[in-house]
C-alpha cells in the first residue's frame, strides 16, 4: 500500500506495495480455525464436567460422593482434583506437542504443521466420542490435545507472515475471534445434547470438535505456506511467486530481497534454542514470549470459561440455567472481540491492552464484591435471582474486557515480534507456558475457591492490576511495523534498548575493521 506508517518516536519504516488480497483473507481465515478447536475444548471442558451421564459414565466414584455430600458451603461443592487433572491433560498434551512444533514449523512448514494438527484432532476427537472406557476417552483427550499444540503454534505465525504489516493486527484477531467462537460453540452444543433423551448427548458434544479440526486439515492443503517459511526451506522460487500472489502486485523485490535478507541472518544461527535462552540477544522477545501468556492465564478467563456452569450453579442458578448463562458470556466474547478486530490496527495496541485491563480490574472487585456480600466468608445462604443476574451482568463485562485485550493480543503480540532467526523456538515457548498455565490454573481453580472464597476475584483483579502496569511501562507500540523490522522498535524503547545489540552496527563496525587491516 502507498505511503508509510508513523509509529513511536516517529520512526518511519518500510511499507511494501500490496493489498488485503482474497488468497490472504482466505488463508488467515483458515488458519484462525486452529483457535476454534482450541475454545472449543475449554468450553467442552466446562459442560462436560457438569454432565450426570459422563460422569456416571467416567466418574462413577466422583458422581456418587457428589450426591452424597450435603454442603451448605457454596465455595466448596464441586472439588474433585482427578476430574481437574483429567480436564487439565489436554492441556499438558498441548504443551508438550508445541516443543515439537518449534522443529516441525521450522522443517516442514506452517501448513503442513496445520495439517498434521487438525488431523490429529480429528482422529481425537472421534475417538473420545465413541469411548466406551476410560483410557479410549484418555488416549483421545491426548491427541486431541497434541492437535491444538501444534495448531495453535502455527496459526499466530502463519497469519502474522502473510498479512501486510498495515492490516497484521486486524486478521490475526481473527484467531483469537475463532477461539470465542469455538467457546460460544462448545457451550450451545453442551446445551442442545443434554436435550438428547438417553444421556449420550455428550458423545455428540465431544465429536463435534472434528468440524473445526476437519476444516483445518482440509483447508490447509488448498492454502500457499508462508514466504517466510518457503526461504527459510530454500524454496525461493515458490517463495517468490507466492509472496507476488498473496500481495496481488507483480513487483514484490524489495519485500522479498528483506526476506532473504533475514532468512540469511537466521540461518547465521546455529543453535537458535541456545540462542534464544542463553544468548542474551533477544531478552525482550524471550521476556514478552514467557510474561505474556503467563498474565494471559492469571486474569481468571479460563477459570470463567472453563467453570462457567459450575460457577453460575454455584451463584444459585439450575443446571440448565448455568448452560444458559455461559451461554450468554460466550456471545459476548465473540461480538466483543469485533471491537479489537476493527481497532488494533488504529488505536493500537496498548491502547487495547490498558483499557481493558481497567475495565477487567473493576470488574472483577464488583463481581467479588456481590458475592462476598451476599455469602460472607461462611459460603452459606441463598442467592436471589436479581442478584445472580446481576453477578452474569458483571462477568459479562470483565468478558468483554478481555475480548478486546488480553485475548487477542495475548496471541498477537507474541507472534510478531521475533525475528526469523528464532520465531519458531520463541512461538514454542509461548504455547508451552500459554498451556502450562492454563492447566495448572484449571487444576487449582476449585482449591482457591474453596479457600479464598470471593477474595479469588480480588487474587485475579491483583493480577490484572500488575500486568496493566507491566504492559504501560514496558510495551513498545508495534502497530503497522512488518515483522522483520521489528528490531527497531526495541532500539528505541527507554528499558530494552540497553539489552537490544544493533546487527547492523556490529556489522559495519566489522566491516570497517576488515578495510582497516587491508589497507595495513
Amino acid at each position: 500500500m502507498p505511503g508509510a506508517v508513523i509509529v513511536h518516536h516517529h520512526t518511519r519504516y518500510k511499507t511494501y506495495p500490496g493489498e488485503v488480497t482474497g488468497i490472504v483473507v482466505f488463508s488467515c481465515l483458515i488458519a484462525s480455525v486452529a483457535g476454534c478447536i482450541f475454545g472449543y475444548d475449554i468450553g467442552l471442558t466446562s459442560g462436560l464436567t457438569s454432565t450426570e451421564p459422563f460422569l456416571i459414565k467416567f466418574f462413577p466414584t466422583i458422581y456418587e460422593e457428589r450426591k452424597k455430600q450435603v454442603i451448605t458451603n457454596q465455595y466448596c461443592k464441586f472439588d474433585s482434583q482427578f476430574l481437574t487433572m483429567f480436564c487439565s491433560s489436554l492441556f499438558l498434551s498441548a504443551m508438550t506437542a508445541a516443543f515439537f512444533a518449534g522443529g516441525i514449523t521450522r522443517s516442514f512448514g506452517r501448513k503442513w504443521t496445520l495439517f498434521t494438527g487438525g488431523s490429529a484432532y480429528v482422529t481425537g476427537a472421534c475417538l473420545g466420542g465413541i469411548s466406551f472406557n476410560f483410557p479410549m476417552l484418555l488416549a483421545g483427550r491426548l491427541l486431541v490435545g497434541a492437535g491444538v499444540g501444534l495448531s495453535i503454534h502455527a496459526s499466530p505465525l502463519y497469519i502474522s507472515e502473510v498479512a501486510p504489516a498495515q492490516q497484521r493486527g486486524m486478521l490475526n484477531i481473527l484467531f483469537q475471534l475463532m477461539i470465542t467462537v469455538g467457546i460460544l460453540t462448545a457451550s450451545m452444543t453442551n446445551y442442545l445434547s443434554s436435550k438428547i433423551p438417553g444421556g449420550w448427548g455428550w458423545r455428540v458434544s465431544v465429536a463435534f470438535g472434528a468440524v473445526p479440526a476437519g476444516v483445518i486439515a482440509l483447508g490447509a492443503l488448498a492454502i500457499p505456506d508462508s514466504p517466510t517459511s518457503l526461504i527459510q526451506r530454500g524454496d525461493t522460487a515458490t517463495a517468490r511467486k507466492t509472496l507476488a500472489q498473496i500481495r496481488g502486485v507483480g513487483d514484490v523485490r524489495e519485500e522479498f530481497d528483506d526476506l532473504s535478507t533475514a532468512s540469511q541472518d537466521a540461518m547465521a544461527v546455529e543453535s537458535p534454542w541456545k540462542e534464544l535462552l542463553f544468548g542474551g540477544k533477544y531478552k525482550p522477545q524471550l521476556t514478552f514470549s514467557i510474561l505474556v501468556p503467563f498474565f494471559q492465564q492469571l486474569t481468571g478467563i479460563n477459570v470463567i470459561m472453563f467453570y462457567a456452569p459450575v460457577l453460575f450453579k454455584t451463584v444459585g442458578f439450575k443446571q440448565n440455567a448455568s448452560l444458559v448463562s455461559s451461554v450468554i458470556t460466550g456471545t459476548v466474547n465473540v461480538f466483543s472481540t469485533f471491537v479489537a478486530i476493527m481497532t488494533a490496527d488504529k488505536v493500537g495496541r496498548r491502547a487495547l491492552f490498558l483499557q481493558g485491563g481497567t475495565q477487567m480490574i473493576i470488574s472483577q472487585i464488583l463481581v467479588g464484591t456481590f458475592i462476598g456480600l451476599q455469602f460472607g466468608m461462611s459460603g452459606t445462604g441463598a442467592i436471589s435471582e436479581q442478584y445472580a443476574m446481576c453477578i452474569v451482568l458483571f462477568v459479562c463485562v470483565y468478558v468483554a474486557g478481555f475480548a478486546w485485550s488480553w485475548g487477542p493480543m495475548g496471541w498477537l503480540i507474541p507472534s510478531e515480534i521475533y525475528p526469523m532467526a528464532v520465531r519458531t523456538q520463541a512461538m514454542s515457548v509461548t504455547v508451552a507456558v500459554n498451556m502450562f498455565f492454563t492447566a495448572f490454573i484449571g487444576q487449582i481453580f476449585l482449591t482457591l475457591l474453596c479457600h479464598l472464597r470471593f477474595g479469588l476475584f480480588y487474587f485475579f483483579g491483583a493480577w490484572v492490576l500488575l500486568m496493566t502496569l507491566f504492559i504501560a511501562m514496558l510495551l513498545p507500540e508495534t502497530k503497522n511495523v512488518p515483522v522483520d523490522e521489528m528490531a527497531h522498535v526495541w532500539k528505541k524503547h527507554w528499558f530494552w534498548r540497553k539489552f537490544v545489540v544493533d546487527t547492523s552496527d556490529a556489522r559495519s563496525a566489522e566491516m570497517r575493521k576488515r578495510i582497516a587491516l587491508e589497507m595495513s
